[in-house]
């Protein structure tokens, strides 16, 4: 299809990765179309290969910072978790649109830097984004509340699921896929676990003041706040739904977490800064104007980029500080947490996504940068002087958008308080 054919354009390696799972969601879908919904041990064994493909996306992306469509790359990485619809019931449809607006930050970038340059470029934005637009409408017409299952034919068994390449469970959830030849219209929804238990709930609410004739008296030498004795005998309790792959795997979770070893680096042209806990003079001094710094998983540290470089990204960092001279291209903070930057130099765009806390101290030289965020909260901006300290004034959180009669027009209002 236009999807496969404009990414391979870009990235033919992770073309192949998305072609792969959306092979092994169909197989899923086939599989419900055919067989009755099984437990939720086999269900999680039967999402696996969805699950290591997604994985195989996101790692993709990670390992590819440098590169010049990393934004593409991007886009995708942050939408394919939608495959994990199968698993969100009732509503897997909107949990679709949420990973597609997620991917929005990036397809927004990619159509700012090629609609004047590369219509190739904007091309693969539509292709791409038609991708879940459609996948939604088919959910909608098929699987409304959940992964739909057949009332007939045997239990589907973890033999259904393809290989999974021996790659360890994963983080997002499960599966999903286009529309599978079989005709899925007679057999009935599969919803979340627990459906048939709602459904019988629901039908002994609707007998309204007549529920009450089926209750059983107890007498006094029944109830265990009258009979201590009774309270070790009750049977055990059961818990509510979770959601696939985190009950099927408990050894996971008692697994010790392995302390990686912090790196300060420098890689070709990337200087790698990793698993810095505590280092609070970490510098990086000689730089050139086409290398890059990521620093990844640092926590408690502050680190000092001297002279000019490209790009500058900060990813899942937590109270981490990073002062900097000059930056060419753009300083990007992902999925950070009270992090404090500090800009002695000039930066043209500094972007904040998936960010709880972030302090940007401009220098008088940044002034005229720009401010990028998304989905990211307590943002502040200081800007210096005339008597060398810094004015702080918050980033906007609350949008208000209305319809003009022509288009969406949104203002950033205030909450007087």
């Amino acid at each position: 299809n236009s999807f496969t054919f404009s990414l391979k354009l870009f990235a033919p390696l992770q073309a192949e990765m998305m072609k792969q799972a959306f092979a092994s969601q169909r197989q899923l879908l086939i599989t419900a179309s055919n067989s009755q919904k099984p437990s939720d041990n086999v269900l999680a064994t039967l999402m696996q290969p969805v699950s290591k493909a997604i994985q195989q996306v996101q790692a993709f992306r990670e390992q590819n910072r440098t590169s010049p469509l990393f934004n593409h790359l991007s886009a995708v990485s942050e939408s394919v978790p939608a495959l994990g619809w199968v698993a969100m019931a009732p509503k897997p449809g909107p949990y679709v649109k949420e990973m597609q607006d997620a991917a929005m930050f990036y397809t927004n970038r990619v159509l700012k830097d090629y609609k004047e340059k590369d219509k190739m470029h904007v091309d693969w934005v539509k292709a791409y984004v038609s991708i879940w637009t459609e996948l939604q409408n088919y959910i909608k017409e098929h699987h409304t509340t959940g992964l739909t299952w057949s009332k007939t034919g045997p239990v589907a068994s973890s033999s259904a699921a393809p290989p999974a390449g021996g790659c360890p469970a994963p983080p997002p959830p499960g599966p999903p896929p286009p529309p599978p030849p079989a005709d899925l219209s007679g057999s009935s929804s599969g919803g979340g676990g627990g459906a048939d238990t709602r459904n019988a709930l629901f039908a002994s609410l609707n007998k309204g003041a007549d529920i009450t004739k089926g209750l059983k008296h107890v007498s006094d030498n029944e109830k265990t706040h009258k009979n201590p004795g009774l309270r070790g005998n009750t049977g055990p309790v059961r818990s509510g739904p979770k959601p696939y792959g985190s009950t099927s795997q408990p050894a996971a979770s008692s697994a010790p977490v392995r302390k990686l070893p912090p790196v300060l680096e420098l890689e070709g042209k990337k200087w790698k800064v990793e698993n810095q806990e505590g280092a609070q003079n970490l510098v990086i001094s000689e730089t050139e104007l086409k290398q890059v710094v990521y620093a990844f998983k640092c926590n408690n540290s502050t680190l000092q980029v001297k002279g000019k470089i490209n790009s500058i990204t900060m990813d899942n960092c937590k109270k981490m500080g990073l002062v900097f001279e000059d930056a060419v291209g753009i300083v990007e903070v992902i999925n950070c947490k009270d992090v404090k930057i500090q800009v002695i130099g000039k930066v043209p765009t500094i972007s904040i996504n998936k960010t709880d806390g972030c302090h940007v101290y401009l220098s008088k030289d940044s002034l005229s940068c720009e401010l990028v965020s998304a989905k990211s909260s307590e943002m502040n901006v200081l800007v210096p002087n005339k008597d060398g300290e810094f004015t702080e004034l918050p980033v906007p959180e609350q949008f208000k958008t209305v319809w003009d009669g022509q288009k969406l027009v949104t203002t950033a209002t205030e909450i007087a308080g």
